[in-house]
């Protein structure tokens, strides 16, 4: 599966922000997207995820003999970087209602704490209201519920930044071991994490998408140019 963007454009008044975007994502790799703050990450994910119009250029889904089909909602699991739960719910009823409304896309559902279990939420916070629970906590439930889900792209929206160490580096584990199923797309404006986690880094800059490769980024005067524009000190 591939998640094609051809020549996407999003103006805001007279602020172009999506230039022409243009890039291919292939599933089983995760991808860094990285930009300086207010480069356009999360106006791309809003356009992917059709939370915003786009104003030229297209989007699509092709299987692996190359037939394409549009992105339905059911296609995208959208991480905010805010995280938006429930907070009325504990963890175990939020688990239960998503159950119950998605019933017919889970494949082998189980209860929720088996679930409860897989992204290490401890016992004791299970019978919690949500808000109740930290904003890295709320990210983990945010997080579990589409991978649940089993959406075919994974649009993560600075995921980790709100989790201790530990807690990201089993993140990160988990995103490593779920990667073959999904195109995973990780937006930060971090260098080292993309480094760390992501197969594939692409940078958004001036409103276009470019693949950086390792071979580049081991050019220690192009990796700080790269970190400057990450800072909006220069361009790439």
């Amino acid at each position: 599966m591939k998640l094609i963007v051809e020549n996407l454009q999003k103006n805001f008044d007279k602020k172009e922000v999506l230039k022409g975007a243009t890039f291919t994502f292939e599933q089983g790799r995760i991808y860094g997207l990285l930009g300086r703050n207010g480069a356009g990450k999360t106006t791309l994910f809003n356009c992917l995820n059709e939370d915003l119009p786009i104003d030229g250029g297209s989007f699509c889904l092709a299987d692996d003999s190359g037939e394409r089909r549009s992105i339905t909602a059911q296609d995208i699991g959208y991480v905010l970087s805010t995280p938006v739960v429930p907070e009325f719910l504990t963890a175990r009823e939020f688990l239960k209602f998503f159950l119950e409304i998605n019933r017919h896309r889970i494949v082998d559902p189980k209860e929720p704490d088996a679930y409860l279990d897989y992204m290490q939420i401890d016992p004791e916070d299970r019978s919690k209201l949500l808000k109740d629970f930290s904003h890295g906590m709320k990210n983990k439930m945010q997080m579990l519920v589409h991978i649940m889900a089993d959406p075919a792209v994974l649009l993560l929206d600075e995921p980790l930044t709100s989790f201790d160490v530990v807690v990201a580096d089993e993140m990160k584990g988990l995103l490593r071991r779920i990667k073959g199923d999904h195109i995973t797309i990780l937006s930060t404006h971090i260098m080292e994490l993309a480094l760390d986690l992501c197969d594939e880094i692409v940078i958004l800059n001036d409103g276009v998408l470019r693949q950086v490769s390792r071979e580049e980024l081991d050019d220690e005067d192009f990796k700080n140019r790269i970190i400057s524009a990450l800072k909006g000190e220069t361009d790439v």
